[in-house]
């Protein structure tokens, strides 16, 4: 039955305030393989815990590898007994377990120790005794007849004991006895001239209520050697310390011989000290704990060396342990660790915190602290004075590093003999790790920022051309906060009419959209800074703002002319061989007045190259250069585009549209006439204004164009020449006789189409030849120059004013 501590193993590994004690736990030697020893549970959380077993002192393989289990939430360790283990009290009555507990970064070391007890109910044989191969002594053959050979511990009193195998001549010289107390007996005849023989005795053990056991006792004789164990050193003591932890080395003893063993024959059974028997190292089994066990102060050893195959040969040596009390306990004090966190507004002198000490060996004796600093290494923020921690400087938090943790310890000395110091260390992190040392009560103080200045930023002036590009960055604003970290801004503009955006980040004005340098010249932004990650309280924050101005400069060309009217529709009478001015091309620039300056140029519906630009005057050239004069009205549909000229750029431009029925010259004609149509209200067509960017072809692609068009121009002229001299011919043949011109009435045609005046049209007169003779005049028209309306004939060209 296993003898539970109330104490859980978790507490002795992880609270502070007990010291790291060795705990106790009794086993009875009757458990068995899988037995339990320990339970405990406890929390890790999040983390997955580790529990190991690092070492069991003295060696021995009875104890399994610590099993952890999960359950509701808790883990639950247990340390159970292996398949080998086989516990006796006689043999090994103690034993030390090194744990190692780790949970995430923690790793905590504690030690079990495991005290084993004798089972006076326990109705077995034990040890090599009980083993197959049993128990084997040696003895010498000059033995005394009638003296004890060996002693047989067994688990319980009143047990009778009974040689079973036989013992008859030849093979025995006599029958050997033993007794109710386990002693074994030489036979009355004694063993001379036995040496080299083996005798194996079956042993019946026999308890109470017909319960018993059975063991194998294997007695060899040896030959008496002219050789003789002894000790070269004598007696002395020996003195170590009570703090020397189980398995430590206490002596060596060595004997002169061959082949030499030792153990120790007095006290029997040690439980505080063991020997090795080869090398008679003297080592501690149990901790020498003054006050826990007042009798371990003295211990008289008794060792006996003796040969392997010569048992009988052997000597003995005496010698004193005295155990001398150390100043074992460092001292305690409350509470183990001073965490705290100010403002680093903190005034000089203000309290941080207290704790106590006292020192569990001589209670009300004096003890020293002294303040060790570990993060600043050399930090003078903090003091100490009797045992009150107190700020004792300014605590400065913008600086960078200046807010970190203050990892200190305070180290407590006792007045103990020699001194004893307890030390704890923290580390960088909230949780602390720790460690035996002479020693320290961990301090850790944080710093906490305050946001205790506004971020400013001076006025700035930014110039950008009036053509830039949305996206431009025009500059940026350099906001400062002497807060730590410096400068942990964030920028917006108060407003958002105008086309301007800054950047949070890193404070830079970028463009939005289009400026207008005619619309407005100047912008003033009011930029608003606002700090953040500068205290403590997340939503502390600080404010402030700067007003930035933005010119406009470079007044760039941005307007494409306008002409007035867009669309024209005119009738010109020309005659062969003469130039005639057709209209003046009027165009301005309504937001810029002051640009006059334009180019023209004709880029479309100039066929037969019949019209040029003077300027802006539209002149129709009826030179005979060309194609053979028509005989039938022609109308043209010129494009004519108008750019603006100068130094400023870019070239903008817009394309006006001229109309021209051309109606040809007959030699009956007096005059040449032009007549104006212009688009009604209702039928003004849409201008569209482009800003189009010049296109400069290689050479040899406008050398092609233009041969290339010019055989197009050439072939389509030709086609129409020989169309219209075809048809002229067939109109002369049918109605030669009877052909005549007729005047529409222009009264009617200005009711009908108002703001319009239509070319005279060749009619087939429907009158008799008196009236045609009645009215020589078929044509009326508007001198060019004077203004005035007269009648002419087509036939004769003979006119007359009105």
């Amino acid at each position: 039955m296993v003898l539970l501590r109330p104490l859980a193993l978790l507490l002795a590994l992880v609270v502070s305030e007990l010291y790291c004690l060795s705990w106790f736990i009794d086993v009875s030697e009757s458990q068995g393989p899988g037995a339990t020893l320990q339970s405990f549970s406890f929390n890790c959380s999040p983390y997955i815990p580790t529990l190991e077993l690092l070492h069991v002192q003295p060696p021995t393989t009875f104890f399994n590898p610590p099993s952890l289990t999960r359950w509701q939430g808790t883990y639950v360790g247990k340390m159970t007994l292996s398949s080998s283990a086989r516990l006796d009290a006689l043999t090994v009555n103690h034993y030390e377990l090194q744990l190692r507990f780790t949970c995430g970064n923690q790793v905590t070391e504690g030690r079990l120790s495991v005290n084993v007890q004798r089972d006076p109910n326990r109705d077995q044989c034990a040890g090599r005794f009980a083993s197959p191969a049993g128990e084997i002594i040696q003895v010498r053959e000059t033995v005394t007849p009638r003296t004890p050979l060996y002693t047989l511990l067994l688990p319980g009193q009143g047990a009778q004991m009974n040689i079973t195998s036989a013992q008859d001549p030849p093979y025995f010289p006599g029958p050997f006895s033993i007794d109710g107390q386990g002693q074994l007996w030489a036979p009355s005849q004694g063993l001379k001239g036995q040496a080299q023989k083996v005798f194996q005795l079956q042993i019946l053990v026999t308890f109470g209520q017909g319960r018993s056991c059975r063991g194998m006792l294997t007695v060899k004789v040896l030959p008496v050697s002219s050789s003789q164990v002894s000790f070269p050193q004598q007696a002395q003591n020996i003195t170590i310390p009570e703090n020397l932890v189980p398995g430590s080395k206490v002596a060596q003893v060595h004997a002169r011989g061959f082949d030499v063993r030792y153990e120790i024959v007095s006290p029997v059974p040690c439980r505080l000290f063991s020997i090795a028997r080869v090398d008679g190292v003297v080592r501690t089994t149990a901790p020498l704990e003054l006050a826990q066990a007042p009798d371990a102060a003295v211990t008289r050893l008794r060792v006996k060396a003796f040969e392997r195959l010569r048992p009988w040969d052997s000597a003995e040596l005496d010698f004193q342990v005295d155990v001398q009390s150390v100043n074992r306990w460092p001292p305690r004090c409350l509470p183990a660790l001073l965490a705290t966190q100010i403002p680093e507004t903190t005034p000089v002198g203000t309290f941080v915190n207290t704790f106590t000490c006292t020192d569990p060996d001589s209670p009300g004796s004096t003890l020293d602290y002294q303040l060790l600093f570990h993060s600043p290494a050399s930090a003078s923020s903090l003091c100490l004075r009797d045992g009150v921690l107190e700020v004792n400087d300014t605590l400065d938090c913008d600086a960078p590093g200046a807010c970190l943790q203050h990892t200190a310890s305070i180290l407590v000395l006792d007045s103990g003999q020699p001194p004893m110091t307890r030390q704890g260390r923290a580390n960088q992190a909230s949780s602390l790790t720790f460690k035996w040392l002479p020693a320290e009560v961990p301090v850790l103080v944080m710093v906490t920022p305050v946001n205790e200045f506004s971020p400013t930023c001076v006025s700035r002036t930014f110039r950008v051309r009036e053509d830039a590009r949305p996206h431009t960055l025009l500059g940026s604003v350099m906001g400062t906060d002497l807060d730590y970290p410096h400068d942990s801004i964030e920028y917006s503009i108060s407003g958002g009419s105008a086309p301007f955006a800054v950047d949070s980040l890193n404070g830079e004005v970028h463009l939005l959209g289009p400026l207008d340098y005619e619309m407005q010249k100047s912008y003033r932004l009011t930029v608003l800074l606002t700090d953040h990650s500068q205290d403590q309280d997340p939503t502390c924050h600080r404010s402030g703002s700067c007003t930035i101005t933005i010119e406009v400069e470079q007044d760039v060309n941005d307007h494409a002319p306008e002409c007035e009217p867009p669309f024209q529709e005119l009738t010109v009478y020309a005659h062969l061989g003469r130039s005639l001015e057709v209209t003046t091309v009027s165009c301005r620039v309504a937001q810029e007045p002051q640009r006059l300056a334009f180019s023209y140029r004709i880029v479309g519906g100039n066929s037969q190259s019949r019209f040029s630009l003077q300027g802006a005057v539209l002149v129709h050239n009826d030179l005979m250069l060309g194609p053979p004069w028509p005989e039938q009205s022609h109308t043209y549909e010129l494009l004519i585009r108008v750019a603006d000229a100068g130094p400023s750029t870019p070239h903008l431009s817009t394309t006006a549209t001229v109309i021209v029925h051309i109606v040809p010259w007959r030699a009956s004609t007096g005059a040449t006439s032009i007549h104006r149509t212009t688009v009604p209200s209702r039928m003004t067509p849409l201008l569209v204004t482009d800003t189009e960017v010049f296109w400069q072809p290689e050479p040899w692609f406008v050398v092609v164009l233009t041969v290339t068009s010019a055989l197009l121009l050439l072939g389509l002229g030709w086609f129409l020449s020989w169309l219209l001299r075809g048809l002229t011919q067939v109109l002369q043949t049918s109605s030669k006789p009877t052909q005549a011109l007729l005047l529409n009435s222009i009264q009617g045609t200005k009711g009908s189409i108002e703001g319009f005046v239509e070319a005279p049209r060749m009619e087939t007169p429907q009158a008799p030849s008196s009236v045609m003779s009645l009215h020589h005049f078929d044509g009326r028209a508007q001198d060019s120059r004077t203004g005035r309306d007269y009648l002419f004939n087509t036939h004769t060209g003979a006119r007359r004013w009105l």
